[in-house]
């Protein structure tokens, strides 16, 4: 069952930590420069957008999450959720497009 944004939030709040393979932990890093830590950071950061990545949910529901490291580093995180962890799919630097979104609900939160 796909959670809509605001139920996600809820969840999130619940979680009690992150569930990383191998395969997971390293690709991110590999591929894009992101590491485990800087993906965790992200949902304990403000602000966090959060949204359904549904045509990706195919096996399992996967969501999106556009936020930023505490370096400032903005990343784009596709998780799910396995019971209360977060399970991070991979992780990346936002596109243009996709900071000019966090850019906008910066200015609409008030957060820097």
């Amino acid at each position: 069952m796909l959670l809509t944004p605001t139920a996600l939030l809820a969840l999130l709040r619940s979680a009690t930590g992150f569930q990383w393979d191998a395969g997971n932990d390293t690709k991110s890093s590999a591929k894009h420069a992101v590491g485990r830590g800087e993906c965790e950071q992200l949902f304990f950061n403000q602000p966090l957008l959060l949204t359904v990545d549904q045509p990706h949910s195919i096996k399992e529901p996967r969501y999106l999450a556009l936020g930023r490291s505490d370096t400032g580093r903005e990343l784009l995180v596709v998780f799910t959720l396995r019971g209360t962890l977060l399970r991070v799919i991979s992780a990346r630097p936002m596109s243009r497009r996709e900071r000019e979104i966090y850019a906008h609900a910066q200015s609409q939160t008030g957060h820097p």
